[in-house]
């Protein structure tokens, strides 16, 4: 199970996803104090991924501004930064609104992802060919600027997705990496004393600081190779 709504349009499918961000800004009363242009790259980071794993090519991104009117530039920046990392061929639209009448005491923003499904989703399963790993490391609040250098790259997250081998990838969320693993899955369900992991497997990830990559063993050395130090195998016995 993805977080998603999928939609058959005739001879297409939409697949929508999205994220929410709120405290997090530069409102004397947010929890943690980030530029604008930050906040709304990782809001989109999240819902993108979740779109991209759902076989979802992007095409538009719709933004509700909660922060100011103000705020409006700084906001897109960071979409089009989350662009750019992806290095996408075809043109994401940017649209939305903001909120100008009631002033809000903290900063909230909403990101949705509309894309195209151009790839069919695969079961993964427990057997002998299956492995996993975990790209990137978990990470929350401060712990996301402050060990920015962890994060699983976004453009790291596109490029395995369409790798031969790969069956499934899968953003982790604020539930945890055990969580999204027991989505993943198909026909078991997966409890702690079946997983195998130097990373923490039930904290929070935030704004899906790292994914989850579910592929046929055979592929896994180039796998490591371009994830480097994000690389992170996971081991679930049956």
């Amino acid at each position: 199970m993805r977080d998603g709504t999928v939609i058959g349009l005739g001879e297409e499918t939409l697949v929508i996803t999205s994220d929410n961000s709120g405290a997090i800004g530069l409102k004397d009363q947010d929890h943690v104090a980030v530029p604008y242009d930050v906040v709304s790259y990782y809001a989109f980071r999240v819902a993108v991924m979740e779109n991209i794993a759902f076989g979802g090519a992007p095409v538009s991104v719709v933004l509700h501004n909660f922060c100011g009117d103000s705020e409006w530039k700084a906001l897109v920046s960071g979409l089009e930064r989350g662009k750019r990392e992806l290095g996408f061929d075809h043109e994401i639209t940017i649209t939305g609104s903001s909120e100008t009448n009631m002033p809000l005491l903290q900063s909230a923003l909403g990101v949705v992802v509309i894309g195209k499904q151009n790839r069919a989703l695969s079961e993964v399963r427990l057997d002998d060919t299956t492995k996993f790993a975990v790209i990137g490391k978990p990470l929350v609040g401060e712990e996301v600027v402050k060990e920015a250098s962890e994060i699983a790259p976004l453009e790291l997250f596109h490029w395995i997705s369409e790798q031969e081998g790969v069956q499934a990838v899968l953003p982790v969320g604020s539930k945890g990496i055990l969580y999204e693993l027991d989505e993943l899955v198909d026909g078991v369900e997966v409890e702690e004393s079946m997983v195998r992991s130097e990373l923490d497997l039930k904290k929070s990830s935030g704004p899906s600081t790292c994914f989850i990559v579910a592929y046929d063993g055979v592929v896994e050395d180039p796998l490591r190779e371009r994830a480097g130090k994000h690389f992170h195998r996971v081991e679930i016995k049956r």
